[in-house]
């Protein structure tokens, strides 16, 4: 079965629901990397600091 064509429209507007879906998908995935290494430093400096 072939799937539904869609319209020049509603084509655009898919495309800009999956790139702000992205975007917010990139957003988590950089907040937790900040994350991740900001334990790491606060890891780190403790281990030193002994």
């Amino acid at each position: 079965m072939r799937p539904k064509t869609l319209n020049y429209e509603q084509l655009v507007k898919q495309n800009k629901q999956e790139l702000m879906e992205d975007e917010t998908s990139i957003r988590q995935i950089e907040m937790r990397l900040e994350k991740k290494h900001r334990d790491l430093m606060l890891n780190k400096r403790k281990s030193s600091n002994k």
